[in-house]
Order: C-alpha cells, then sequence, then structure tokens
C-alpha cells in the first residue's frame, strides 16, 4: 500500500501541476485561502489548465469545483510538512538535490546542437564507408609544439599519398596504430556512431579514392583514405555454435578443432535440434544454453569473417559452413535481418549514445559559448596572464604550491553576471586539480586548468540560476519538493498507519462489516478435461486424495552399518523436511526404512527402526502423528542389484515420498501421463456469480454434473450451496487496508482543514467557468 516518492511525485504532478516556488505574496486575486496562504488564480488556472484541458467538461463549475477541493487538499499536507520542518531535514536536502541533478541535464545542453546531431547519425546510418588510416599518435593536451610536429608529420605524408606512394604501405611503415602492421591500415566497413565523432566526419565527407586533411581525434592526427561507399546492410540476429581454436595452437589441436566443428555442421545439415545441438557442443558460454542465439548487430561491430558469413545468409534458418575468427570456428544460422528502423523508432537510443559519444563535446563547446555570452562573462587579460605566469616546472610533476601571501590572489580574474572570481579562486582549484604531466610546458598546463576553471565555474553558475532563468523548470522543482514531502507525510499518517495499526484496522473492519460480505456462493469441485477418457480418469481418482508430489524432491537420510542412530547431516535433512510440512498442510510423507543383506538378520527390525527414529523427529517438531506413515523394504526390494559398497551403502538409508490431498497435484499427474498440459484442470473452492462460466450455467442446487461446453468436458459436483455471510478480515484484508487508508486519509484532511480554515471566492471560479 506504501509508495515511492517518485510516484508520489508523479501524482504530485496530476495535482500540483506546475506549483509556483514562491508563495503568493502578491496583491494577484486569489481564488482560495488556505489558513494564512492565498492560492493564487494565475498559479490555479495554470495547473487546472495544464491537466484538464483535453476535457470536454474542462470548464464546467463541477470540474473546477472538484479539482479546486482535490489540489486544496494537497496543498494543506505540503503545508503541514513545511511546518513540520520536514522541508529542513538533511535527507531531504540531499533526496531533492539528487533529483534536481537529473532534472537538470536537459537544460544544460545545446538542444538545438543534439538535433542536429541526432538528424545527421541517422542519415549517416543509411550509409557505410570503408576507409584506411594512417595515425600520428599525440596526446589529447598536448603542448602547441608538438602539435604542430604532428601535424607537419601527417602534412608530409599526405603528400606522399597524393604523389602516388601506396597508402597501405605509407600506413604499414609509419602509422602508430598498432594494427597497421597487418591491416595496413584499412579499417573495413562502419557506419555512423563506431568511430571517434572527427574520424567518422572526415570519412563520410571525403569523396571516394581520396584523402582527407590531417584530422584531430583524441588519439592524434589521422590521414583517412576512403576506399568504398555502400548502402547499409541493416542489422541481422544470428545464432552460432562455436569451437574454440585460437591463433598459434598446435597444428594437432587445429586438426582436431576443425574436424570437431566439421562434424558438428553434418548433423546440423541433417536437421537435428539446433539448440540441443548449441547446449552439448558450443563453446561460447554466454550462449550456448540460450540455442547460440546472439544481439542484434550492424556492420562493424563483428570479426569480418563472422559478419561476412552471416549477411551473407539470406533466409530465417539458412546456415552457413564453417567459418573461422580468431576466436575459433563457427557455424552460424541466421534468425531474422532488418534494415535501418524508422527514426521515431531510434531517436531516443541515438541521443542517450551522442551523449557518450565524442559529438558531446560540440554541444558542451556550444553551450558554453550561449551561456558565456548569456552570463555576461567578461575576463581580465592582465590577471589572467599574471596568474598563468605563476607556472613553475613543479607543475609538470603535479607538486605545484602557490604563495598564499601573493597580494595577486584579490585580484579579479573574470566575472560573471558581476560576480567576480578571483586569481586566488583559480589558484586553489588549479592546486588541487594538478597532475604529473609527461611532455609540454608548466605554462600550457597552466593555461589548461584555467580553461576547465572556467568552465566550471560557468557551469556552477548556470546550474545555481536555473530556477531564475527557467520557469518551467523552477516549477519542475517544485513538484518534485512538495512530492517528497507528500510522500512523508502520507506514508506517517496513512499508508505505514493502516498496516501496523491492527487494532485500529480490525476495529474500523467490524465498524462496516456490511461492506464486507459474501453473495451466494457454492462450495464446488469442477473438472475440465480435454476428452472423455481423462475425465473419468479424473472422477475415478477424486475421493483417493492422496496424490504424488512433483514439485518437492527430497535426498534420503544414510546410516552406519547395524546403526539406527541420527547424524547431524540426517538432522538437518529433516528439519528442512519438517520445514516444508509446516508450510504446506495438506503434504503427507512416506517414511521408507532400509536395510541390506549384511546387516543384521533382523534386518527388517532394523529397517523400520530407522524410519520410527525419523518419524518421531518429525513428529517433535510438530508434524501429526496422521501425516506420518512408516514401512521398511528388505534386501530384495531394493532397487537394482548392486552388490557394491556404495550400493550396499545406499540401501542403509531412510527414503521419503511426499503426498498431497490437493487436487491440483491430481490434474498434474493426469496431464504428465497424457502428455497433455492442459488435459485436466481441476478447482475446488468457494465459487461466486460470475467466477466460472460452467458454474453459472447450472442451477445451485446440491448434486453432481456433467457437461460440454467449448469442446471441453466438464464434471461439477456441488457440495454445498451457502448463503450471503459476512466476510472474515484475514478472507479481505488488502481491501481492508485500502478502505482503511482512505479513512485516515479523509479524517487527516478534516484535521488539517480545521487547522487551516479554507476559504473559496466563488466570484474567481464563477470568472473560470464564464471564460
Amino acid at each position: 500500500m506504501r509508495s515511492n516518492p517518485l510516484l508520489v511525485a508523479a501524482a504530485a504532478l496530476l495535482i500540483a501541476g506546475c506549483t509556483a516556488t514562491k508563495k503568493n505574496d502578491s496583491q494577484e486575486p486569489a481564488i482560495a485561502t488556505l489558513g494564512t496562504q492565498p492560492v493564487s488564480i494565475s498559479e490555479f488556472r495554470y495547473v487546472y489548465d495544464k491537466n484538464n484541458s483535453g476535457n470536454e467538461d474542462a470548464y464546467t463549475r463541477q470540474s473546477i469545483t472538484d479539482y479546486l477541493n482535490l489540489y486544496t487538499n494537497f496543498k494543506l499536507k505540503v503545508m503541514e510538512a513545511e511546518s513540520k520542518g520536514l522541508d529542513t531535514t538533511t535527507a531531504f536536502k540531499r533526496e531533492l538535490e539528487g533529483y534536481k541533478e537529473q532534472l537538470a541535464q536537459p537544460y544544460l545542453t545545446e538542444k538545438s546542437v543534439t538535433d542536429k546531431l541526432v538528424q545527421e547519425a541517422y542519415e549517416r546510418m543509411k550509409q557505410e564507408v570503408n576507409a584506411s588510416h594512417i595515425l600520428i599518435s599525440m596526446a589529447p593536451d598536448a603542448a602547441p609544439e608538438d602539435t604542430l610536429a604532428a601535424y607537419n608529420r601527417a602534412m608530409d605524408l599526405r603528400r606522399r599519398a597524393l604523389a602516388g606512394e601506396d597508402f597501405g604501405k605509407l600506413a604499414q611503415e609509419n602509422s602508430q596504430d598498432p594494427s597497421a602492421a597487418d591491416n595496413k591500415g584499412n579499417l573495413g566497413y562502419f557506419t555512423a556512431l563506431q568511430m571517434v565523432y572527427p574520424f567518422e566526419d572526415a570519412a563520410y565527407k571525403t569523396p571516394v579514392g581520396e584523402v582527407s586533411m590531417p584530422v584531430r581525434t583524441r588519439f592524434g592526427y589521422h590521414l583517412v583514405k576512403v576506399n568504398d561507399k555502400r548502402q547499409a546492410k541493416g542489422e541481422v540476429q544470428v545464432a552460432h555454435i562455436m569451437v574454440r581454436a585460437t591463433p598459434g595452437i598446435p597444428k594437432a589441436d587445429s586438426l582436431a578443432a576443425k574436424q570437431r566443428v566439421d562434424a558438428i555442421y553434418k548433423r546440423v545439415q541433417r536437421n537435428e535440434d539446433w539448440d540441443k545441438l548449441a547446449a552439448e557442443f558450443s563453446e561460447d558460454a554466454n550462449s550456448a544454453n540460450n540455442g547460440g542465439e546472439l544481439p542484434w548487430f550492424g556492420t562493424g561491430r563483428m570479426i569480418p569473417s563472422f559478419e561476412d558469413a552471416a549477411f551473407g545468409l539470406q533466409n530465417p534458418g539458412d546456415v552457413a559452413e564453417p567459418v573461422l575468427t580468431p576466436y575459433g570456428w563457427h557455424i552460424i544460422k541466421l534468425i531474422e535481418k532488418r534494415g535501418l528502423l524508422p527514426f521515431e523508432e531510434m531517436e531516443q537510443n541515438l541521443r542517450n549514445k551522442i551523449a557518450k559519444d565524442s559529438r558531446s563535446e560540440l554541444n558542451k563547446t556550444a553551450f558554453m559559448k550561449r551561456i558565456k555570452g548569456e552570463n555576461a562573462f567578461q575576463e581580465n587579460e592582465e590577471a589572467k596572464a599574471a596568474a598563468i605566469a605563476k607556472a613553475t616546472e613543479e607543475l609538470l610533476q603535479g607538486k605545484w604550491a602557490y604563495d598564499e601571501t601573493d597580494k595577486a590572489q584579490e585580484q579579479t580574474l573574470f566575472t560573471i553576471q558581476g560576480k567576480p572570481y578571483t586569481v586566488g579562486s583559480f589558484w586553489q582549484y588549479a592546486h588541487k586539480a594538478q597532475q604529473p604531466r609527461a611532455s609540454g610546458t608548466a605554462a600550457h598546463a597552466m593555461r589548461l586548468l584555467y580553461d576547465a576553471y572556467v568552465d566550471k565555474s560557468l557551469m556552477e553558475y548556470e546550474k545555481a540560476n536555473l530556477e531564475n532563468k527557467h520557469p518551467d523548470f523552477r516549477m519542475l522543482v517544485q513538484e518534485y519538493h512538495d512530492g517528497i514531502l507528500l510522500f512523508q507525510m502520507m506514508d506517517e499518517k496513512v499508508w505505514a498507519k493502516a498496516i501496523e495499526d491492527s487494532v485500529g484496522l480490525k476495529a474500523f473492519f467490524e465498524q462496516n462489516r456490511e461492506k464486507y460480505k459474501w453473495g451466494p456462493r457454492v462450495q464446488a469441485t469442477v473438472i475440465s478435461a480435454a476428452n472423455e477418457k481423462l475425465l473419468e480418469q479424473a472422477r475415478q481418482q477424486l475421493s483417493n486424495r492422496r496424490y504424488p508430489v512433483n514439485f518437492a524432491r527430497l535426498t534420503d537420510i544414510l546410516f552406519e552399518q547395524n546403526k539406527a542412530t541420527l547424524t547431524p547431516e540426517g538432522t538437518a535433512k529433516l528439519n528442512e523436511l519438517a520445514g516444508l510440512l509446516k508450510g504446506n498442510e495438506s503434504l503427507t510423507v512416506d517414511i521408507k526404512g532400509h536395510a541390506d543383506a549384511r546387516e543384521a538378520k533382523a534386518s527388517k527390525k532394523l529397517a523400520i527402526l530407522r524410519a520410527e527414529k525419523a518419524a518421531a523427529y518429525l513428529a517433535a517438531q510438530g508434524i501429526p502423528a496422521s501425516r506420518l506413515s512408516t514401512h521398511s523394504l528388505g534386501q530384495k526390494e531394493q532397487a537394482g542389484p548392486d552388490n557394491t559398497e556404495t550400493g550396499r551403502r545406499r540401501n542403509r538409508r531412510v527414503s521419503f515420498t511426499l503426498h498431497t490431498t490437493e487436487l491440483g497435484a491430481l490434474a498434474d499427474k493426469l496431464n504428465a501421463e497424457s502428455k497433455n498440459p492442459l488435459g485436466v484442470q481441476i478447482t475446488e473452492k468457494k465459487f461466486q456469480k460470475g467466477e466460472n462460466k460452467v458454474l453459472d450455467s447450472l442451477k445451485w442446487e446440491k448434486g453432481t454434473y456433467s457437461l460440454q461446453q467449448n469442446g471441453r468436458e466438464y464434471l461439477v459436483i456441488i457440495e454445498d450451496v451457502l448463503e450471503p455471510a459476512y466476510k472474515e478480515l484475514h478472507e479481505v484484508r488488502g481491501l481492508a487496508i485500502s478502505d482503511y487508508q482512505n479513512y485516515l486519509e479523509q479524517q487527516w484532511v478534516d484535521q488539517l482543514r480545521e487547522k487551516y480554515p479554507v476559504s473559496v471566492r466563488q466570484e474567481e471560479v464563477d470568472k473560470m467557468v464564464k471564460q
């Protein structure tokens, strides 16, 4: 019956809409006053319009009055929470800050840039590019002189490529991408969102056969040669059976792996069950027990040889000949192919990917540029130069410190909306954020720290002022503010109380017993069968009321030769059995004692003694004797001619067989025997009108009835016709708790309305109706 804060916040949205943060202390007309707090007409109109504008009867007097009543109750609960100081606790503030952090994210991005990037990515996904590259490695924050050297090196290689030298050979000899030694820089086919964005951008914008200008990524400078472009193949889903054979394994092992996969492939060709073959033979542990099924993938997501074989399959169910990859041999079966999904279906997923992709840097750059302008960012160039000049070689070692008595700390470095940020605050930041660097100059490192400090300061200022800058964000935060408070108060006053106050619940139930009554009922058994034979089998076994159980298997208790003493292990197993029997009173258990020929001549007596020991222990745990039966099996009755010591040891034991009186077990037994999971269905209970169509079609009188309906055979036994009667609390506990919660909530609202008298200005309601 309890809710969580987010659900309550959602409920608050429906009731409160976009409540203003500030109290209405203006001269604006109020539609209602709660205690001394007015509810402005604009606040209520906004909330009402937001939640009711689509309703046909939205602006009737009844609709407006009903909603004003709901909104008033909501506001009263929040006011009470605030009066108790719940909005001042550390826990509340922490929780609200967590939600604010999430709610702020859409406001801390450049939506127009994101929209363009999402659309661009989708359009690019319609095409696949095959490209090669040469990489000149460089740190993302390399010093200007290192950056220039890398750029010049890339330009020199580009000139050689344009002059006719083989690009693959140039990549093999000069690229600092380790894979170039084997692939000559060829990256195969790829599509959007598979490469870092600047590289992808160059690949899509460079014509086939041409070499791009040097492209800067976080890895360094790239030269990109586009080899081919083609229409996207879409995505494919396959299953595979894998036999491991990694490169470099001994020749004999490699040959054995090939023979093994060929043997499996022949069985696949004979149409043997694929799932069973995958479970038995596939060495891909992640997919073997799932029929070898792999997630959907597109171009560039798999090893090329695997990808080519998968996309080469045409029809679902087609199987490719074994394919070799660096992981081993694969037999690949096509499950399904699909083209690019519609933009509407992919849009949100693309937005999520772009938020984590290198494209996000473009968004961040555009966003920072905008908020610099909006927040009147002003920089003191002289102070900036002086602050950066304090960098020393220690900064490159991560050990830089500044003179805390330096008066330059007081200088204003920059301002945001007139708020000064001093040199000293930047130096504090730099001292904490510095890290050792392997290259570059101290001045360059300090400039990078300065840029990071500016971005951090702008972002913090923007986040701190979102509520002033964006009314919709302020309203959304207020809704979560009120939702958290509402949850806390409702939990205290209604939800928890209704569940925990057993005395109050019982008193409420007794006072409202007329609400909880059964209508006419019958005690009946309804048997439905697929055919007459199954129905007759069910009829014959119906009175037995002792059916084997298949939902629990019990392990035997072993004994030493000529002994009937319980061991700690045996005691533990009996405790488990006792717990099972206590949890289900329909269960009974047969306890069978066993002995073997090597034991004393009175082996049957020993077997009985073992069974009785087990039964006595269960009885001591509170299991009635009526649910326990014991007997013994002599050596001749043991299963299997096992003359080994292990076999004889197994025969010195107590075994258990469970039975139940529940008719569902009879249905399970018959269905298993007929190999039809829906062969027989049995329901035994008290039925009300409308619960069972077959019963409803009969006259409710004691007796046995046979009939056919919807192709099924039915046997109905009406054992008793029950008159209307009062329900007991345990029969309607859930409903009673819900009703008790409603009662407690109404009581609480009445108390709040007494504490904070509510007055409604009817003339303002009339204006809304007329307008």
